[in-house]
C-alpha cells in the first residue's frame, strides 16, 4: 500500500436536529494538533439536511476544508445512508486519519465504516499523538482499565479512532481563520436502505448533561443510599451544580446511567469536581481526572482518589456534606 497517497486528518461532524455536537468541536481541536504535526490539513465531514449555512462555522474551530453533504436522506441519523455518504468521501479523498466521536451514533457508525473500508478502528481513545514515523498513536484503556494500550495501524489506511466526549479540548472559536466549504453530492444506493425512522420520542429532562456541567457533585459507594443522595442534591442546589456518581451508585439503582462518570459512563471535564465517598478506582479516574480542580472526601486516607485530588479531606462524607452545605448557604 502506498501510504503517501493518503493525506489529511478528517473529522466526522455529528449533528442532531442541525445542532453540531460539542464532541465534534473537541475532535476538530485535536485534529488541528495532529494535522500541524503532519503538515497536513483538517477536513470536516459534515452530513445532514439544511445544514449548509452552518458549515462555515466549523472553520473557526480548526477546519481548513468543510465537506458539506446536504441531503434529505441525511436529516436524521440512520446507519446505511450515513455509512454510504462517508465511505464515498473516504474512497474519493483517501484520508490518512479519520476521527469520530464515541457517542451512540459514532459507536454505531465507526465499525460499519472500518468494515467497509477494510481498515482498523481503535475505540474509546483517551490520547492521540503522532509518532516519529508519522503514524497515529491511539491510546485507550485495556483489560478493564487496568492498563493503557497504545495501538498503531501500520498496514491499512485510513487510521481510524473513536474518542469519548469530554476527553479532548475544543479550540476557542477564531472568526479570522480562513478555510473553504465544498458542497459534496451524495450518491446513494437506496435499494440498501432497509431501516426507516418512523418517529422520534424525547424524554423531558430538566437536568444538564454532566459532560457539559461546570460543577459536579459526585457520590460513590460511601454514600450509596437514599439519605446520601439527598445530601448530594441539596449541596448541588446550593452550588448550582449537577449530581453525578460512580458506578457503585448507579448499579445500586440510586442514579441513572446517564449520570455515571467513568470508563463505562461519561468523561467529564468540569471546572470543579467534588468526589464524596469515591475511592478512585482507575475506571472512575479515567472519566474525571482532567477536571480543572478536584476536591475529594473519603474516610480512607490511602484512597487512590487523593492521588489526583487538588484538595483532599480525610473524613466521613456523610458528616462533611451537611456542614459544607450550611457554610456555603451562609455565604
Amino acid at each position: 500500500m502506498d501510504k503517501a497517497q493518503y493525506k489529511g486528518v478528517y473529522v466526522f461532524i455529528e449533528q442532531r436536529e442541525g445542532k453540531v455536537q460539542h464532541v465534534s468541536l473537541e475532535l476538530l481541536g485535536k485534529a488541528r494538533d495532529l494535522a500541524d504535526a503532519l503538515n497536513e490539513k483538517v477536513y470536516a465531514i459534515f452530513p445532514g439536511s439544511g445544514i449548509a449555512e452552518k458549515a462555515k462555522d466549523l472553520i473557526a474551530y480548526g477546519a481548513d476544508v468543510v465537506l458539506c453533504m446536504d441531503a434529505p436522506e441525511l436529516a436524521e441519523y440512520t446507519t446505511e445512508p450515513y455509512a454510504q455518504a462517508i465511505c464515498q468521501i473516504v474512497n474519493e479523498s483517501k484520508p490518512d486519519i479519520v476521527l469520530i466521536g464515541a457517542t451512540t451514533i459514532g459507536r454505531d457508525l465507526g465499525p460499519r465504516l472500518s468494515a467497509r473500508l477494510s481498515t482498523g478502528l481503535t475505540a474509546d481513545c483517551t490520547r492521540l499523538e503522532i509518532s516519529e514515523e508519522k503514524e497515529l498513536l491511539m491510546t485507550r484503556p485495556a483489560f478493564g482499565g487496568n492498563l493503557m494500550a497504545t495501538i498503531v495501524c501500520k498496514e491499512h489506511r485510513p487510521q481510524m479512532s473513536t474518542v469519548r466526549p469530554g476527553v479532548m479540548k475544543a479550540m476557542d472559536a477564531d472568526a479570522t481563520r480562513q478555510g473553504k466549504v465544498e458542497i459534496v453530492t451524495a450518491n446513494f444506493d437506496k435499494t440498501k436502505f432497509r431501516v426507516k425512522l418512523v418517529k422520534t420520542v424525547k424524554e423531558a429532562k430538566n437536568m444538564v448533561d454532566i459532560s457539559e456541567a461546570k460543577i459536579l457533585i459526585s457520590g460513590g459507594r460511601g454514600i450509596a443510599n437514599p439519605e446520601g443522595l439527598e445530601m448530594l442534591k441539596e449541596l448541588a442546589s446550593t452550588m448550582h451544580a449537577q449530581v453525578s456518581a460512580s458506578r457503585a451508585v448507579v448499579d445500586a439503582g440510586f442514579v441513572g446511567h446517564e449520570r455515571q462518570v467513568g470508563q463505562t459512563g461519561k468523561t467529564v471535564r468540569p471546572d470543579l469536581y467534588f468526589a464524596f465517598g469515591i475511592s478512585g478506582a482507575i475506571q472512575h479516574l479515567a472519566g474525571m481526572e482532567e477536571s480543572d480542580f478536584i476536591v475529594a472526601v473519603n474516610k480512607d486516607k490511602s484512597a487512590p482518589i487523593f492521588q489526583v485530588a487538588d484538595l483532599g479531606i480525610v473524613g466521613d462524607a456523610r458528616k462533611i456534606i451537611p456542614l459544607l452545605n450550611e457554610r456555603l448557604k451562609k455565604r
